[in-house]
């Protein structure tokens, strides 16, 4: 598998040959190839990919296919039918039940290709879009226009529309809106022998419905067929169906056939694709109607010492003109505080909450926000069980609460060791007046196993998301899973419940459709099922199945009793993440790396569009290797290398934009140390791992070493030898280092009048190419009354050697400064560094190559410049000039710096400088140290930098800011660019009143 480098558009070019474990699918490989445009992926690496999604199952797949267009999807299926073999339509794949993963089959990937907004039409609340559009992308559309998508899955920033279609997905707000069925009203779909249907309300026995059912084709067989059913158990259907605002088990029968606006009765397929799970044909089109947007929204968040009597408040909360009532507990709540990502949004949630009912109001149901949060406030404080309540009204504040419960089911998973808060029984819904009586039945079943789970839910339309905590290696554990299943099921049934209100059937509740629908209707889902897939060859086993060919919920398990996994000997100290297999093992699946607007992760992603350009694409093929589903050496292998970790840039997103903190960053340096062991490093590795020693020279014989770069063929040598792209312009080299310039000065402030002393780290970038920034650090430094020493006894931090995964070298460069360190921090000195790469390191990785007391000292004493100066309120004593700043600046964080938490601390001292910030939300900038100089990597590394460009282009700032040396580059590399832009601390100096 070759690298995927973008074309045009940035999606990747075509992937080479199959590789091992394809031998069985050539001639299917090689069918699809000459007919479809589309990349056809049968290769090993695809399979492991596409073998799970964001459920507890996994199942190896023939191969995958990324259809470019309805044609693609047509042959694909046909092809597949020549072959007869199974095909499953997908999108982010971030299903909870398993919906897109089967054995055997071929995987239609939608999202890559098919993802336009085909048509949007206001006036008509009507927009028509391709399956594999995101609905956060499809939202930001709509909101130009006032309008919106009403479902609002949690993971609508990855999730596509397709996906949403296929699951009749809701959200937070099917209070008000109800689900996706109630919002398809026209569809393009391709059965299963490839031919194209179109689905759309038609009048029954008018003159359309006759003409329609008179011709010979599988739209009038299909019409006609569904009619015949619905009809044929129409009393079936009342008795069976429970009456909720949430029910997307089985097939929707109870709603292809109803009485339309104009009191007609029509008949509308469209219903029936809802929810299918894409088992009776691919949706490739869909006319979608809309609702308007609010212009503005409240939140009120009602904190209880008692989960029932939370879930008992929900009736109550849903007598008021609300449009979401949600809830969380304090389990959310903990792993919420302990996340790096999430913590801010839990602290101000009280200690002793033991659930929180979180309510919105709405300015389209609500004219005075304040008057109904009172009203609210009145029943549940002064007359309720509740004992405290954080009023949100600003759009900020409400985010902040949104976020901590959309990042519930996630967060969950990232509970230390084996046994898991799986999801399997997690969505059941019932009546929201009977959730406390059932929530208490459910607490004594997971007492009866010996269990205890964690609760969230959307309460308002009676779907508690409750999971149970099992180990699923064990037989025990899935056997319990199975019979806890079971108990439960016949609870919701007692309380006239649904067995899934939002996450769909898949392997985990297929099973049990029979037990909820009964044998009458569950032999209509099978003659449906036959209709519209003869030979039963879409997502086979899924809603429905055949008889003799049982779903049974614990087969096909991606952690079973026959799950093992190795735990490698490591340089680096994986003991706070429980060992490298556990680190790697977090990754559920659930695909918030896909999302592609948010954060930082995953930046490789968003430039090429390939599933193994993500955190979770990177840890599917390490399990792989670490499980023995593919042999474990490859891990060390040269294809390994390049083809799974290369692309990672090491930003460290995944480490806190992950929910379950996946820190690919570090996996990938373990595993190309471990290759390092075996094969020696190329030339360009040992250049960059030892940039500090040639920038040394560079700069000792600077000017002479710029022009040197700078003679023509120069540069393409560089990149013949060294592979170092001859488009990207090297740093210039300065003829006086930081250093040097250091020592020819004078102290500003000396440290027996310092109340503090810091040793300013002369990082390489800093020292020898840019010294700007560290001679405005001095002097802000020392405007702020702070002794400050540049000094000469350090090594270079490791950074460079830890990001290609030279270990040794970086672990030797860390003892070093911890030993020099020490000394320093014993007489009471403190370390800042200037590139936020280095101040990292410090405060991270260099607890991990070593993992001492002293290298935890280093950490907790070691600061980047602004955040050392917002930390102490250093800010506060600088002379800045009166009146403030008329400049208004965008400023470009730094991932590693963002991965730890401490990016808003630049924000915070510019701000009180007097500058006016905008902080932008522009993700990696694609330089990522050396990976931005690699010739390999150049295109991809400009993809990555577009986005950062866009929010530049957006932003209102005259100025652009950046701390991290890299980014300063990749934005002073851009062809508008006149200069690097510079660092925040130097704008800092500039701001002071001298």
């Amino acid at each position: 598998m070759s690298q995927q480098i973008p074309q045009e558009g940035g999606a990747p070019r075509d992937d080479p040959a199959p590789t091992a474990g394809t031998g069985a699918y050539e001639a299917l490989a090689s069918d699809l190839r000459a007919e479809v445009d589309g990349a056809v992926r049968f290769d090993e690496y695809a399979q492991v990919l596409y073998a799970t999604d964001g459920s507890i199952y996994q199942a190896r797949p023939a191969g995958a296919v990324e259809p470019k267009d309805v044609a693609d999807v047509r042959s694909a299926l046909s092809i597949a039918a020549d072959h007869d073999v199974p095909v499953i339509a997908r999108g982010a794949g971030s299903s909870l039940a398993g919906q897109a993963v089967g054995p055997g089959c071929v995987v239609l990937d939608l999202s890559t290709h098919m993802d336009d907004i085909l048509e949007v039409r206001p006036e008509e609340q009507r927009a028509v879009v391709q399956p594999g559009v995101v609905q956060d992308h499809l939202d930001a559309r709509l909101a130009e226009d006032g309008l919106k998508f009403a479902p609002d899955p949690a993971s609508s920033n990855r999730a596509t529309v397709g996906g949403g279609i296929g699951n009749n997905s809701t959200g937070a707000h099917s209070v008000r809106y109800g689900i996706t069925d109630a919002y398809t009203e026209r569809l393009k779909v391709v059965l299963a022998d490839g031919s194209l249907i179109e689905t759309r309300e038609i009048v029954l026995d008018s003159d359309e419905w006759d003409r329609l059912v008179a011709a010979d084709t599988r739209e009038a067989e299909l019409h006609r067929a569904v009619r015949d059913l619905v009809e044929t158990h129409e009393t079936e259907i009342e008795a069976r169906y429970p009456e909720l605002k949430r029910s997307v088990s089985g097939y929707n029968l109870q709603k292809v056939v109803y009485e339309n606006d104009d009191g007609e009765r029509v008949i509308n397929l469209s219903k029936l694709f809802v929810g299918a799970e894409s088992t009776l044909g691919v949706v490739v089109e869909a006319e979608l109607s809309l609702v308007t947007k609010p212009e503005e929204t409240a939140l009120a968040l009602y904190c209880f010492d008692d989960l029932i009597e939370a879930l008992e408040a929900v009736p109550h909360a849903l007598e008021y003109d609300v449009s979401a009532v949600e809830l969380m507990d304090d389990e959310v709540f903990r792993l919420a505080r302990e996340s790096d990502q999430y913590a801010q949004y839990e602290e101000p949630i009280p200690n002793d909450a033991a659930a929180a009912l979180m309510i919105e109001f709405d300015s389209e149901l609500v004219s005075d926000f304040e008057a109904a949060i009172a009203e609210t406030n009145e029943r549940f404080l002064d007359y309720g069980d509740a004992f405290d309540v954080i009023e949100a009204y600003s759009e900020p504040a409400q985010a902040d609460l949104w976020k901590l419960r959309k990042a519930a089911i996630p967060l969950l998973m990232s509970l230390e060791g084996d046994p898991k808060p799986y999801p399997f029984i997690e969505d059941a819904t019932v009546p929201p007046e009977e959730l406390g009586e059932y929530t208490a039945k459910f607490m004594q079943i997971l007492e009866d196993h010996d269990t205890s789970a964690a609760y969230f839910a959307h309460a308002g339309s009676g779907t508690l998301h409750i999971r149970p905590i099992l180990t699923l290696k064990e037989e025990e554990g899935i056997d319990k899973m199975r019979s806890i299943a079971d108990d439960v099921t016949d609870v919701v049934l007692d309380h006239h419940g649904a067995f899934s209100g939002e996450h769909g059937d898949g392997l985990a509740r297929t099973e049990f459709n029979p037990k909820m629908y009964g044998e009458e209707l569950w032999g209509a889902f099978q003659d449906l099922k036959s209709a519209f897939d003869p030979e039963w060859r879409l997502n086979p086993g899924k809603v429905v199945y055949r008889e003799g060919e049982p779903t049974d919920m614990r087969e096909h398990l991606r952690y079973g009793a026959d799950y093992a996994s190795i735990e490698p000997q490591t340089t680096l100290d994986f003991s706070d993440e429980g060992g490298f297999s556990h680190l790697v093992e977090l990754c559920n699946g659930c695909g918030t790396c896909r999302q592609q607007d948010d954060d930082v992760m995953c930046p490789t992603y968003r430039a090429t569009d390939d599933e193994l350009a993500t955190t979770r694409g990177r840890a599917n093929m390490l399990r792989a290797a670490i499980s023995g589903e593919i042999p474990e050496e490859r891990l060390r292998s040269p294809e390994f290398q390049q083809d799974v970790l290369d692309l990672c840039v090491g930003c460290k997103g995944c480490k806190s934009d992950c929910p379950t903190g996946v820190d690919m960053a570090k996996l990938k340096a373990e595993v190309k140390h471990q290759y390092y062991q075996e094969k020696a490093p190329d030339l360009r590795s040992k250049l960059f791992a030892n940039i500090d020693t040639a920038s040394k020279w560079g700069s000792r014989f600077a000017p002479l070493s710029n022009w040197a770069t700078a003679i023509p063929g120069s540069r393409a040598v560089m990149e013949k030898v060294l592979g170092i792209a001859s488009d990207r312009p090297l740093p210039p080299f300065a003829g006086e280092s930081l250093i040097e310039w250091s020592e020819e000065r004078d102290p500003g402030v000396s440290a027996v009048e310092a109340d503090r002393k810091v040793l300013l780290f002369p990082d390489t970038y800093t020292n020898y190419s840019y010294p700007a920034p560290g001679k405005a650090a001095v002097r802000v430094l020392e405007a702020a009354g702070v002794h400050v020493h540049v000094p000469t006894d350090v090594a270079p931090s490791g950074r460079a050697a830890y990001s290609v995964g030279l270990l040794d070298r970086a672990a030797e460069r860390a003892r070093e400064n911890v030993d020099t360190f020490t000394d320093y921090i014993e007489e009471g000195w403190e370390i800042v560094a200037v590139e936020p790469s280095d101040a990292v390191v410090f405060q991270d990785e260099y607890t991990d190559l070593l993992s001492t007391d002293a290298a935890a000292r280093v950490a907790r004493n070691a600061y980047g410049v602004c955040e050392y100066l917002d930390t102490h309120r250093l800010v506060e004593e600088l002379p800045v000039q009166p009146g403030g700043l008329d400049r208004a600046l965008a400023y470009h964080g730094h991932c590693h710096q963002h991965a730890a938490g401490k990016d808003h601390h630049a924000v915070g001292v510019l701000r009180r400088a007097g500058y006016d910030v905008d902080p932008l939300n522009s993700g990696c900038c694609g330089m990522a140290g050396s990976f931005g100089y690699e010739a390999e990597h150049y295109d991809v590394s400009k993809s990555i930098a577009d986005r950062l460009f866009e929010k530049i282009d957006a932003s209102e700032a005259t100025q652009v800011v950046a701390p991290g040396g890299s980014c300063r580059s990749q934005i002073g590399d851009r062809e508008e660019a006149a200069e690097n832009p510079p660092h925040p601390i130097e704008l800092v100096d500039s701001a002071i009143d001298r």
